[in-house]
Formats: structure tokens, sequence, C-alpha cells
């Protein structure tokens, strides 16, 4: 896989996709990482590596816009996100570590309460249940699914609230193999429509070719991730 890399330098302002120039992060008194890079076409997609501790999460949160960079910035087709950072979060969709599962409302009820923070979002609510086999269970309070079912109802969000950058947090923890591949087909239809997806993982989430930044290691000039035609 070609890989994404930390290096440093003054290069051009890319003006389509997103991009991290230059990126460092701090978190209290410990630098977590430095000189992070990377530049997304419309359609690409960008693999975070590394062992627990090596900035992942931190990258993502930055990505979204939860963290300031130390050092570096981040360019949305042009323009440094911390220009206009509310219209960047209606830009992009995060699904971190916590699902954000309401305990006491239905997995119907919850799809419907993200579904209605965005315009024509209830329309597509029932697409997002049968696509990650949800609909069996969707007058089942939230306390009562497993881990896996909560992870599902998280990524099922992502389909009701139309976002054009996914920024996924270990998707696949607690899912198994037909929840895994449910989520390999929803990034292959988001990214056949030009968007955008970066995911911290440690397993194989079936993308193909794409561009693999590992970070608690050296690595390589930045590379950017193919078009998708």
């Amino acid at each position: 896989m070609p890989e994404a890399g930390a290096e440093g330098g003054i290069r051009p302002v890319p003006q389509t996709g997103f991009a991290g120039e230059s990126l460092s992060c701090l978190r209290g008194e410990r630098l977590v990482f430095r000189e992070v890079s990377f530049h997304l076409e419309p359609g690409g997609a960008l693999l975070l590596e590394g062992p627990n501790g090596s900035g992942k999460s931190s990258l993502l949160r930055l990505c979204a816009g939860l963290l300031k960079p130390a050092e570096g910035r981040l360019v949305y087709k042009g323009r440094d996100i911390a220009q206009d950072p509310e219209a960047h979060r209606a830009r992009l969709a995060y699904v971190g570590h916590l699902d954000a599962v309401k305990a006491v409302f239905t997995v119907a009820e919850n799809l419907a309460f993200w579904a209605a923070l965005v315009p024509g979002g209830a329309g597509r609510a029932q697409a997002a249940l049968e696509r990650f086999e949800l609909d069996h269970l969707a007058e089942v309070p939230g306390r009562f699914l497993s881990a896996g079912q909560r992870r599902r109802l998280a990524l099922a969000r992502i389909l009701v609230q139309p976002a054009d950058l996914w920024l996924l947090d270990e998707p696949t923890n607690s899912l198994d193999r037909a929840a895994c591949e449910a989520l390999t087909a929803a990034i292959a239809t988001h990214r056949s429509g030009g968007g955008l997806v970066v995911a911290a993982t440690h397993v194989d989430l079936g993308l193909g070719t794409v561009p693999v930044l590992r970070l608690g290691s050296p690595a390589p000039a930045p590379a950017v991730a193919p078009e998708v035609s």
C-alpha cells in the first residue's frame, strides 16, 4: 500500500479534497506526533495505523476540529478549517470510541433523533436500519443492545446524516463479519459519490489500495489517495 507521510516543507495549498499540512499534536506536555501531512482527493480514503497511544484518535479529533494542532493546519477545498469551524462540523460525520446511543430510546428513536438534525434525514432512516441489519431491533431500547448492536447503530447514524467527510475511529470494534462487510459496502458507496474517509483501524477494511499513515514510526513523503472514477 502507498503511505501518507510525516514530512515538513512548503507545498502549494491543495484546492480540492481534504489535507493536513505539517501537523503536530500536543496532549498536555506530551508531543503525540509531529510533521504529519496527507492529502485526499474526492473519493479518497486514508487509513491510520499504529500502536495504542501513537495518536490515531488525536489525529481524527484534529480532523474533526475538536482539537487544535500545535503546529500546521487542516485544509478543505483550499480553505483552512479554522476559518469557519461551524461549516467544517456540518460537512463531517465523526464516529469515535463512544457510540452516543441513548439508553432510554429505542433503536428507531435513536436514529430518528439523529435524522431530525439534518434535512431529509428521516427518509433515510429505514435504509440505514436495513443496511446494518437493525430493522428487527427497531423497538428495542438502547440499554438492551449488545456492544456490536450499539456499534452498528452508531454507524447507521452516518447514513442518515450525509456528510462529505467520514472520520471513523476503530469502526469495526465489536462488529461481526456481516457488519464489517456492511461497513465496507457503505464506505464504497460514500466514496463512489466523491466522499472522503479517514479511518483508524487495526484490521483490513477491504478498501483496496489506499494510503496508509503509520503513526509512531518514521514514514515516507505524503501520498495522495487515488480518485475514484
